[in-house]
């Protein structure tokens, strides 16, 4: 009778020892499959360009100093491709709604990669343009683009006339092409 006890016994450890290492082995995580390595040349990745926030500090003070030369009193808004602000100067004298509206204007002229001016003209087909929140279609935004693509947008705003701070914009664009 101890024989086939034991014998039961020992029956059942093994048994339980398979089972638990069956079930141990079943619950084990998978092996990670190797990394996929994506291959920029078959076209579905494409590498971006954004402007340092150096550049973008240079693209605002020379768009401030430019209106500082034309005696205006402006603030300069500089965004990024998605519309984030990057930096903003206020200039001595800048009316208080002139940041939000330089912000504005940048943010429109890179959401279409186009001077908020022209996007102006485009309210006469497409009224409702306006009403996209965060836009301002006034003059003085001017997008930053490389390689055609829009990378950044500056906003200007305080000058007595939308072409004065579209030229201010444009003085901080074309300082970065130095």
């Amino acid at each position: 009778m101890k024989k086939i006890l034991f014998g039961a016994t020992a029956a059942a450890v093994l048994a339980a020892g398979t089972f638990g290492a069956v079930s141990a082995n079943a619950s084990a995580p998978a092996a990670a499959p190797a990394a996929v390595m994506a291959d920029a040349a078959n076209g579905n990745l494409q590498q971006s360009t954004h402007l340092t926030i150096e550049a973008a500090t240079k693209a605002a003070q020379a768009t401030l100093d430019a209106a500082e030369k034309g005696n205006q009193r402006v603030s300069v808004a500089v965004v990024d491709r998605n519309g984030n602000t990057l930096v903003t100067l206020r200039g001595d004298g800048a009316g208080p709604q002139s940041y939000e509206s330089a912000v504005k204007k940048a943010y429109t002229a890179v959401s279409w990669n186009a001077p908020t001016s022209e996007l102006v003209k485009r309210l006469t087909n497409a009224p409702t343009l306006k009403d996209i929140p965060g836009t301002l279609f006034l003059a003085g935004g001017a997008p930053v683009a490389a390689k055609g693509a829009p990378i950044a947008g500056i906003g200007v705003a305080g000058a007595p006339s939308g072409d004065l701070d579209e030229k201010f914009a444009q003085a901080g664009v074309a300082a970065l092409a130095n």
